[in-house]
């Protein structure tokens, strides 16, 4: 074989997103809180950018070359010495970063914290007379429990992080699972519930052997199979069933901080006269515009270079910030719009009239691109007088009816309706769903049923039955 070199011309077509585009599609996707921390850390960080409050500092009406040059060391400077005599003035540490006349602070800071899970376990911990290698170990398996109070880590995973042996380990989990909230340092349900009858001085009861044997029995409603096991009347059982109703599943769950959220709707759409009319939801966004100041000292001719390079790359910068702000707010609008022109029924007659819909649908309507119509649509809220809805919503695959295609999120509707207006005592199988879903002119296979009430997070026939002996 022989080596040769040679020069070949090759002409290939390649995707380059310049820094402008790229910066147009991030804040695309970005939603509503998110957007706003953006343009908050660029004001930060970018002098070429100011709050449209905020007033102009530069004399507007003496020309820039007119006035005293003043070059960013010389700016640094004056900040810096009019920073620390203020600060020394009164006397204070001069490394206090605290403003000079403070407000009152909220009553609200002196409440107590409220103690989460694990500092409720660790202070049991240091209250415990159990064997210093015990405790040690104790804190890993700690550390491996969640939110809901369950241990998610094995023996042998824990071994492996404390470097003991297997009996200390065990050891340990048992001495976790003997602390408040009872059931805590379970590993599944049914051991969560047997360390609460253990705290209740049940262990040995019926109850206890009735979710050892029978827990799925009990979930999915089979008294009398469990009545036959234990020899008991379906009353006695019925009555062991209520006191496990009484126990908690989720043992850590009072030691849960909850944020309660709300979605933001990005847009408004309200009805005028025949016309809908579209509002962008700009609250709470930062309005941003270029620094006049700055602006000015990018033309100066008598700026160092270095000084004059560090602005202009940031002039650029937030150009494009405001260029893209300017193109994300007209993109939704134009999405917002074109999902009118397509779901008018549903905005007119609301949820029982929503129509099939796919990105390419508002893609080619708007002659954009179906990655840019899903950018748009993630994560972003839309108010109207049907309520708050996700843009997700709007969009659906078509399943075929006796009226023509139907969505397949009036279909997840009509299931939900089905199931709400059963008989508890005797619910609905999938394959009933389905056939009484055909009688309404939508062909549905009750596989499709099964899955679409699945993702309703709607419990199966059997986990729905409530029949009262």
């Amino acid at each position: 074989m022989t080596l040769e070199q040679r020069v070949d011309l090759k002409l290939t077509q390649k995707l380059a997103l310049t820094p402008q585009l790229q910066m147009q599609l991030k804040l695309l996707q970005l939603p509503q809180l998110e957007l706003s921390q953006y343009i908050q850390m660029e004001l930060m960080e970018n002098p070429l950018l100011e709050l449209e409050e905020e007033e102009q500092s530069l004399d507007l009406e003496k020309p820039f070359e007119d006035q005293e040059p003043l070059v960013i060391d010389k700016i640094e400077k004056i900040i810096i010495d009019d920073y620390f005599s203020e600060r020394a003035d009164d006397g204070r540490d001069l490394g206090y970063f605290t403003p000079g006349i403070e407000d009152k602070p909220n009553f609200e800071l002196f409440y107590s914290k409220r103690t989460d899970l694990w500092e409720h376990l660790i202070w049991q911990l240091r209250l415990s007379n159990a064997d210093h290698r015990i405790r040690l170990v104790a804190e890993i398996v700690i550390g491996n429990i969640d939110e809901d109070g369950y241990l998610r880590a094995s023996d042998e995973e824990i071994l492996k992080l404390a470097d003991t042996d297997l009996d200390t380990v065990k050891a340990a989990v048992s001495l976790v699972q003997e602390f408040d909230p009872p059931g805590v340092g379970a590993r599944d349900l049914k051991e969560c519930l047997l360390l609460q009858l253990r705290a209740l001085g049940l262990e040995n009861s019926i109850v206890a052997s009735i979710i050892a044997e029978h827990l799925e029995d009990v979930q999915r409603k089979k008294y009398e199979k469990i009545s036959k096991r234990f020899n008991l009347s379906v009353e006695d059982i019925l009555n062991a069933i209520k006191i496990i109703e009484k126990l908690e599943p989720r043992p850590g769950r009072n030691f849960a901080v909850v944020a309660s959220s709300f979605p933001i709707p990005d847009v408004y759409v309200k009805k005028i006269e025949d016309e809908y009319q579209i509002i962008l939801n700009d609250e709470g966004i930062p309005k941003i515009r270029l620094n006049n100041f700055y602006k000015e000292m990018v033309r100066a001719k008598r700026l160092p270079s270095e000084e004059k390079k560090f602005l202009k790359e940031k002039f650029r910068n937030a150009i494009e910030l405001l260029k893209g702000l300017e193109q994300r707010h007209r993109t939704i609008y134009r999405v917002t719009e074109s999902i009118i022109k397509f779901q008018r029924d549903f905005f007119e007659k609301g949820a029982d009239f929503i129509k099939p819909l796919n990105l390419r649908d508002i893609a080619e309507d708007l002659g954009l691109h179906e990655s840019t119509i899903s950018r748009v649509t993630s994560n972003k809220y839309l108010a109207c007088d049907h309520g708050i809805f996700s843009f997700k919503f709007f969009f659906s695959n078509a399943l075929p009816s006796k009226d023509g295609a139907i969505s397949t999120s009036r279909v997840k509707e009509l299931i939900r309706k089905v199931i709400d207006e059963e008989n508890p005592a005797n619910p609905l199988s999938d394959s009933e769903i389905s056939e009484i879903l055909k009688k309404e002119g939508i062909d549905i296979a009750r596989r499709t049923v099964a899955k679409y009430r699945e993702e309703l997070k709607i419990p199966s026939k059997a986990l729905r039955r409530t029949k009262k002996y």
